[in-house]
């Protein structure tokens, strides 16, 4: 009986610590065993490290139904439940994370800038330091492919696309009036200090779903998250003064500035090829009040501009000039909040709010117009996983455009009103780290147009070494014609383009390397039976066009000590029917080669920073009356050399100097034609040329804040 009690014991102690062993084999999606992967059942310590072969072996006491858990560094966690007892020898395959910095990212069409960019192009205070910008966010956007340099204008023109094909966000919310108001063949600048944003996008085509209303591209620019110290920023210029301030009190925080241009100093110093009865003058400012929440972020954005000026200008149709006074006021206002709630969701919306108003008094008569516009979005994102994020959400664009002319002899009014409701969803897939894609739709209704669109977005990304990738992005877009149109006709129908792009990246460690081929197909364009779009004048959506190209972009910051430098080239094919022509040519905005080199160079012993840009494009089309063929006249080529100098005076006070057309090329951008030929049936012509051959400009910033050290010359 005692040997019997003791076997018995002895039987039931086995079994209550008898141990099952766990073996297997880890491996990457391709099959290839990993080394170093954590094997362990969770809630244990029992676990293995895989060997060289990607093996494991190791022994539990545990039963019944656990999780096993296998883990290593780059790759997703894997949780599988298993029966212990009922274990067989496992392989088990492991997915690379995509939370990682050489994930593919779609960069078809997009060019960013900023601190959080991925793949980032642009510093956020390249726009300032850029010789030639003078502060100008458009002017240093020209420097990238894709865009065309139109001096006369100013504006952003873009593979072939008019400047009104450009649409300007702020947080995401659209603003109506981006450029300050000018005149005939004087050039404009965006309204918005660079200092107040962290980053941009800068979309030449293939653009997301979120946004509408924009044939060629959008301009994201994106304001400063949070601010996290006090100081106040002093600017005396040649052009002016400034003063900004920022405040921070708990999880609030208040930016402001505001400046002072007048440019009659500058004008009596550089001949000028206008006559200025009253110089450019402009009083603005900017505010930003931000309030941080624990789970998202409230900005209140306000923007004003006062400006005004009196010029008189040569016109080869009368034998007098003609005199141009103009005052324009603009007040922008834009409320955001994004923020987190929920199981993995984000939320943005918003509002912003635009008012343009223009004064203007001609020789041949007096016009008041006047533009209010709202947009209302709200936009909602939800992350299924690191691999998969969805969004969706909706647009209400109000336009109300309104314009009165009077002379001796008319008393007119025209205008619009228009509602754009629209709904879009997005999905963003990442597959792998090497493939990704981003699909989505938009559904736009116009009151006015009465007029649906249904517009598909599509962008693929596959990345075929450590540091090179390929970009595919296909696109629908729409565009409601613009004021000069539909103030005369509503009965017209949207213009249309659809993109195609091809992209090839490559980035490292600051170096980037880009080259996109794109093909642009443009349908419905407006186009109109008289010399100008004007009130008698027969509209139809008979244009059509095209523009085809090649874009290169070149960035190095790390070949050369304290040089960085950027290589910009276009080549475009682009031609078009619409307005008034009489066949189907490349128009006046369009060269078909630019090239950008900037170079920017830090020297020690000066504690400066040397700017150079150097601008060229070959010529332009322009209609010579004189001969047969409709637009086959060219100008010659445009050349502009700037260059800009910075002084670091101390570690909070800055010297800056910057010329535009250094060495004062005599650049024209077209002619104006007689509308009728003289006794010997010769049409005469005017050159149209830049307002002065120069550009000066020198300033000096007062940074004043508790830490000494900070000023803007540590972001050059």
């Amino acid at each position: 009986m005692k040997t019997l009690t003791t076997f018995v014991l002895f039987i039931l102690t086995t079994i209550g610590f008898a141990q099952t062993t766990l073996t297997g084999t880890v491996t990457d999606a391709k099959n290839k065993p990993l080394v170093g992967a954590n094997v362990y059942i969770d809630g244990t310590y029992d676990g293995a490290i895989t060997d060289a072969n990607g093996k494991f072996s190791f022994e539990t006491t545990e039963k019944g139904t656990k999780n096993l858990v296998i883990t290593m560094l780059t790759y997703d966690t894997v949780t599988l439940a298993i029966t212990l007892e009922q274990y067989t020898p496992q392989i088990i395959k492991l997915r690379e994370s995509v939370n990682t910095l050489d994930t593919v990212v779609i960069t078809a069409g997009t060019y960013d800038a900023g601190e959080r960019a991925r793949v980032s192009v642009l510093k956020p205070l390249d726009i300032v330091t850029t010789a030639g910008s003078n502060g100008n966010i458009v002017a240093a956007l020209q420097t990238l492919p894709g865009t065309q340099t139109v001096a006369e204008d100013g504006r952003l023109f873009v593979r072939g696309g008019e400047a009104d094909e450009t649409q300007t966000y702020i947080d995401g919310i659209r603003v109506a009036q981006p450029y300050g108001a000018t005149t005939q063949n004087v050039p404009t600048r965006g309204r918005f200090s660079p200092f107040l944003f962290s980053g941009m996008s800068f979309s030449t085509g293939g653009y997301s779903a979120e946004y509408g209303e924009a044939l060629s591209s959008v301009l994201l620019l994106n304001s400063k998250e949070e601010e996290v110290k006090e100081r106040t920023d002093i600017s005396f210029m040649t052009v002016g003064l400034g003063l900004a301030n920022t405040q921070v009190w708990g999880k609030n925080s208040l930016t402001f500035n505001t400046a002072y241009l007048n440019l009659e100093p500058y004008q009596k110093l550089v001949p000028q090829n206008v006559q200025w009865n009253k110089p450019f003058q402009s009083f603005s400012g900017e505010s930003v009040f931000r309030h941080k929440f624990e789970v998202g972020m409230f900005k209140l954005y306000a923007a004003f501009d006062h400006s005004n000026f009196d010029l008189t200008q040569e016109t080869i149709n009368a034998p007098y000039k003609t005199q141009v006074d103009l005052t324009n006021n603009n007040f922008y206002l834009n409320s955001s909040y994004k923020g987190n709630f929920g199981d993995g969701w984000l939320i943005t919306t918003g509002m912003g709010y635009g008012h343009g108003q223009n004064q203007i008094h001609l020789d041949s008569g007096n016009a008041f117009n006047q533009e209010n516009a709202v947009h209302l979005k709200l936009k909602l994102r939800k992350s299924f996983s690191d691999r998969v994020k969805v969004s969706f959400g909706g647009d209400q664009f109000v336009t109300d455009f309104n314009e009165d002319f009077s002379n001796a002899s008319i008393q007119s009014k025209s205008g619009y009103a228009t509602r754009i409701s629209a709904l879009y969803t997005e999905a963003d897939i990442i597959f792998t780290k090497q493939f990704a894609a981003k699909v989505g739709a938009r559904y736009s209704y116009n009151s006015l147009l009465v007029e649906s669109n249904v517009t598909p977005r599509v962008s693929l990304a596959y990345k075929t070494a450590k540091n090179h990738q390929f970009s595919l992005a296909y696109g629908t877009f729409v565009q409601a014609p613009n004021a000069n149109y539909l103030k005369y006709d509503s009965q017209l129908d949207s213009e249309r383009a659809a993109h195609y792009i091809l992209n090839y990246l490559f980035n490292r460690d600051r170096q980037t390397f880009r080259v996109e081929v794109y093909d642009k197909e443009y349908s419905s364009l407006i186009k109109y039976d008289t010399p100008a779009a004007q009130f008698n004048s027969q509209f139809n959506n008979a244009g059509t066009g095209y523009a085809r190209g090649l874009d290169i972009f070149w960035r190095d910051g790390k070949s050369v000590k304290n040089l960085e430098y950027w290589i910009s080239y276009s080549y475009i094919d682009s031609q078009r029917d619409y307005r008034n022509f009489t066949a189907t040519v490349t128009p006046n905005f369009i060269a078909k080669h630019s090239l950008s080199v900037v170079g920017k160079y830090w020297i020690n012993d000066w504690k400066s920073q040397l700017s150079v840009t150097h601008s060229f494009t070959t010529g332009r089309p322009f209609n010579n009356p004189n001969e047969t063929a409709f637009m086959n006249g060219k100008t010659k080529p445009y050349n502009n050399l700037s260059l800009s100098w910075a002084y670091l005076i101390s570690s909070q006070k800055i010297l800056y100097f910057s010329m535009t057309n250094l060495l004062g090329t005599q650049n024209v951008f077209g002619y104006e034609y007689a509308n009728s030929p003289d006794a010997n049936g010769i049409y005469n012509r005017r050159t149209i040329q830049p307002t002065a051959d120069r550009f000066f400009f020198i300033g000096f910033f007062w940074t004043i804040s508790d830490n000494k050290k900070e000023s803007q010359l540590n972001n050059l």
